[in-house]
């Protein structure tokens, strides 16, 4: 519909009807077939199995600790700082969501008219012999959909939904990324003792070694002892190559998470330990009887969380709430795909000048408007419509098995923690007492070898066996440093600053 007009009646009266006409257009455009969306009931047990600590009055849960907080040593909070900086992983997690929001704006503005300004020329002939010529210019409407049926606003809230889906996809990348750096540290830290340890065994089977070769040579002691010993001394060197390997893949490790070469004062400072005393001569008293010490543990520095309940974790951990915006969207999807069974309607229109001439534009007399309202309503798509819905039906039962099987992870990582609490303290004082037990029983049996009442093989059989106690014992220690790690990562903490 195409009409001329003086310029006054076409600037207050048809502007003001033609926005009469978007704004009721808007107004109408509120329906929506978006399902009303419930979380489903989270498929875990009330509780957490087994025994649980004791919580504190008054002390946050887990997921409101910050990591700064949590972490307790100043070097490894630095170096935490610096991952968080330069991480690759990291970085690619928070560009998505400058790439999620894009896809949302694009979504929001769809819900709004495009309007651009416009200009045509159109030359024919006329069927006389003669040319028709039409010029125009002015401001143009290209097909804005009006959303009544609320198709466009179910792809702004799936893309709304995703966009926050990004966001807490971050932040499950900043928990993973402290635990990881954390647990890493921590990793190292054991190594070093480890290598320390073994530098000082391989140190004193040396010096068992060179003993036996002197009892041998002066024929005190068979083959079999000097054999014994150089097999213990082998072992201890191979133990050696083995703990310089681990030192090395963790010093890997950690550069690929910190996103650089980590500097040196910020890695876990190496425990020194004293030097292999030789015997020269035979002692009379056990308390004379030098016996391989492992360095002294680190002091703990990590703070101790609560576990609080597994409702916690449907609201505390950002996987999870990833995994609930992706339903989310998944929901919202249906409604678009409902709506489109029903009729799209779209709006084109223009208002400015035309004219015959291109020196007849914008003179008086050449103002004008167009609006060509179009309703579509789908009768025969060969079934792209329902099978679209089918898809979107599917898709929002896959996010609900997705979401549930986030819980159901949460829920099995936190048990899993709770169980390490549980028992890591119990197996580390036992192997406490059993390397006690071993070192003296080490004094024992090189007292009596000195004193010829034992065989030499007793004493190498106690030296292997102190060296393996001690091993594990740095071994448990790490275990329960990084359940505590794993338990603060599980409840959700970590990205919170």
């Amino acid at each position: 519909m195409t009409r001329l007009v003086n310029p006054p009646d076409f600037s207050a009266r048809r502007l003001s009807s033609l926005a009469l006409t978007l704004v009721a257009a808007a107004v109408l455009s509120a329906c929506s077939f978006i399902p009303k969306y419930e979380r489903p009931i989270a498929p875990v047990a009330a509780q957490f199995p087994g025994p649980q600590p004791a919580a504190v009055a008054g002390a946050p849960s887990g997921a409101d600790v910050a990591w700064r907080e949590f972490i307790g040593d100043a070097r490894l909070r630095e170096l935490v700082a610096l991952a968080l900086q330069n991480n690759r992983d990291l970085r690619v997690a928070t560009l998505n969501i400058e790439q999620v929001r894009a896809q949302y704006q694009i979504r929001r503005a769809d819900q709004f008219p495009t309007i651009g300004l416009a200009a045509s020329g159109n030359r024919q002939p006329d069927g006389a012999g003669g040319i028709t010529s039409v010029y125009s210019v002015g401001l143009a409407l290209s097909s804005w959909e009006i959303d009544f049926f609320g198709r466009i606003g179910s792809l702004k809230e799936a893309a709304l939904a995703q966009y926050l889906a990004s966001e807490e996809a971050q932040r499950a990348a900043q928990t993973s990324l402290v635990a990881a750096v954390a647990s890493t540290w921590l990793s190292l830290q054991t190594n070093n003792e480890l290598l320390a340890l073994t530098e000082s065994t391989v140190g004193t089977r040396d010096e068992s070694l060179r003993l036996s070769k002197l009892r041998f040579d002066a024929g005190a002691t068979s083959a079999l002892d000097l054999r014994q010993a150089e097999s213990l001394t082998a072992a201890a060197q191979s133990s050696l190559a083995q703990q310089r390997r681990l030192r090395a893949l963790d010093l890997n490790a950690l550069t690929l998470l910190v996103g650089q070469t980590p500097p040196a004062e910020l890695l876990p400072v190496p425990p020194t330990m004293p030097a292999p005393v030789a015997a020269t001569a035979a002692p009379t008293t056990a308390s004379e009887v030098a016996v391989p010490t492992a360095p002294a543990p680190a002091a703990s520095m990590l703070r101790d969380v609560p576990a609080g309940l597994p409702s916690d974790l449907l609201t505390r951990r950002a996987d999870i709430r990833q995994a609930e915006q992706q339903l989310i969207s998944a929901n919202a999807n249906i409604g678009a795909a409902r709506a489109a069974f029903f009729p799209r309607i779209s709006l084109t229109a223009s208002a400015g000048t035309a004219s015959s001439s291109l020196s007849g534009l914008f003179k008086d007399g050449s103002w004008g408007f167009t609006l060509a309202p179009q309703a579509l309503l789908p009768i025969f798509d060969a079934g792209r419509n329902n099978a679209n819905l089918q898809a979107s039906n599917a898709s929002r039962d896959i996010a609900v098995a997705q979401y549930e099987k986030a819980v159901q992870t949460a829920f099995r990582e936190v048990a899993d923690a709770l169980a390490g609490s549980a028992t890591l303290g119990d197996q580390l004082s036992a192997q406490e007492l059993q390397a006690r037990a071993e070192a003296e029983r080490f004094r024992l049996a090189e007292l009596r070898y000195r004193n010829g009442v034992a065989s030499f093989l007793d004493v190498l059989d106690a030296q292997r066996s102190l060296f393996t106690t001690q091993q594990a014992l740095a071994q448990t220690r790490l275990a329960q440093q990084q359940n505590q790690v794993n338990l603060y990562k599980a409840l959700g903490g970590g990205w919170k600053e």
